[in-house]
């Protein structure tokens, strides 16, 4: 058994003076991140189809303030003013999701020629501007006509996925260099089919273990989709949320287990070790007989990847419940009822220690250092990319700037322990912050801002935070600066 080693206190804190003017080489990619739902609206516009999260968002009560992707960023109607402001930036590279039902507004089907033409557009101006493109083909907006015949819980999905990405890599494969299938496909099961906090809103222990099978099914099948069209120098990867586990008593090394196998390798035991771990196995055993598992599956999602993307955002500390006391659940993912953890419900998440983010998350840069080592330790020959890292804090606008301190600190301390990580011999290609816009986040609507660039969702305008002119600064000198 393999697990994520991130014992606390392992990687000693650095001073500020020893964060700043730490040097990056010139081929580490430095850039942001967005995903499709979250920026683009123009939900109905131009033969688009509805999504799962255009239907969980009208479900009364589902996100904060009743809030939607509607109109989001806009960024659909904005793309080229979005485009000079990446420019402005001097991102090196930017990693953008393609919407599934802007390009098969059913989930199958011949393409949507005017979905596909509207990121062909946004792809040829990021070439421009010299920005290097990252595409991510699953970033959580199924299509709904897909959801209504079972989802992610129904095994054609994957089928239907991998024609999707042979679409796609067939359109933008000649100027799309680098390739994600997935994102978070943890969050996908398991907060989708799980815990409800995310859409379909689902409340099924066996329905989220199913979605998480034919999720990795279909990464499989879609890297061997990309692979068949895109040209051979292209790079194809997947992107998986970790969970960065500490402990806090006698039982911490069992409720780290159990949680480590849902949560991590659940995913990167198919994807990257070609079986399902045998712990996770027993663990469900109650929850589903895993009969949905079929014949040659493991060997189709065991497929050669050309680098990890790794979203790190903060760690968790657990520990068994005793079943008397009041059971904490403080796992950082909206608590709507549904456990996102079939199996181990008994498993506590335990408040952490200050400071936070504005969603709760405990701010701890250690732990990217702690996760990027063990990555490396598991998988020595995979290089890595962290795909996102930031944080939400209650920003505003005073005198037409942003002082966003809080922000520009994380992130310093962020990209300090990166580097570490390379000097520690972690093969690190990049490092791309979420979010470029502030923008809808999910079940919390427009309440949370990640985003270097602000935006007022009244007029639509943007304004570079001081974190997205520190990062510009970083960019350009390719070192870490006050």
């Amino acid at each position: 058994m393999n697990t994520i080693d991130t014992t606390a206190g392992a990687v000693a804190e650095r001073a500020d003076d020893q964060e700043v003017g730490l040097t990056f080489p010139p081929s580490f990619v430095i850039g942001s991140a967005t995903a499709a739902y979250q920026i683009e609206g123009a939900v109905d516009a131009d033969g688009r189809g509805p999504s799962i999260w255009d239907t969980f968002s009208a479900k009364p009560g589902a996100i904060t303030n009743g809030d939607t992707g509607e109109i989001a960023d806009d960024h659909y109607h904005r793309v080229e003013a979005d485009l000079d402001l990446m420019a402005s930036l001097g991102l090196d590279a930017y990693r953008f999701s393609i919407s599934w039902p802007r390009i098969q507004a059913s989930g199958s089907g011949p393409a949507n020629e005017r979905g596909l033409d509207f990121y062909s557009r946004l792809v040829d101006g990021l070439i421009a501007r010299g920005i290097r493109p990252i595409a991510t083909l699953y970033h959580w907006d199924l299509p709904q006509a897909l959801e209504d015949r079972g989802g992610w819980t129904n095994r054609e999905t994957a089928y239907r996925f991998a024609e999707y990405a042979e679409i796609v890599g067939t359109a933008l494969g000649d100027r799309v260099p680098v390739w994600t299938t997935l994102n978070e496909p943890w969050c996908s099961a398991f907060l989708g089919y799980g815990s409800g906090a995310h859409a379909p809103g689902r409340t099924d222990p066996d329905a989220a273990l199913r979605a998480a099978h034919h999720l990795n099914l279909a990464h499989g099948l879609a890297v061997a989709a990309l692979r068949r069209v895109v040209p051979a120098d292209a790079e194809v990867s997947v992107t998986l949320n970790f969970h960065v586990l500490r402990g806090a008593d006698a039982s911490s090394p069992e409720a780290r287990r159990r949680i480590d196998a849902l949560a991590n390798r659940s995913f990167t035991g198919p994807m990257l070790h070609g079986v399902y771990p045998e712990d996770l196995l027993q663990d469900t055993a109650d929850v589903t007989d895993w009969s949905f598992v079929l014949p040659g599956d493991l060997e189709i999602i065991h497929q050669p990847l050309d680098f990890l993307g790794v979203n790190y955002y903060s760690t968790a500390t657990v520990r068994m419940w005793d079943g008397v006391s009041v059971r904490q659940r403080a796992d950082g993912h909206k608590d709507v009822g549904g456990s996102p953890w079939p199996g181990s419900e008994h498993v506590e998440f335990l408040v952490q220690d200050p400071p936070y983010t504005a969603m709760g998350w405990n701010i701890a840069p250690d732990g990217l250092e702690e996760l990027l080592l063990s990555l490396t330790r598991e998988f020595p020959a995979l290089p890595l990319m962290i795909t996102e890292n930031g944080a939400a804090f209650a920003d505003e606008i005073v005198g037409g700037r942003v002082r966003d301190v809080a922000r520009l600190d994380y992130l310093r301390r962020h990209f300090a322990a990166a580097h570490r990580a390379i000097e520690r011999g972690v093969d690190l290609r990049g490092y791309l912050v979420w979010s470029l816009l502030d923008n809808f986040e999910w079940g919390y609507g427009y309440t949370k801002r990640f985003g270097i660039v602000h935006v007022d969702y009244e007029t639509q305008e943007r304004t570079v935070k001081d974190s997205g002119r520190w990062l510009a600064r970083l960019i350009e000198g390719r070192s870490i600066p006050h």
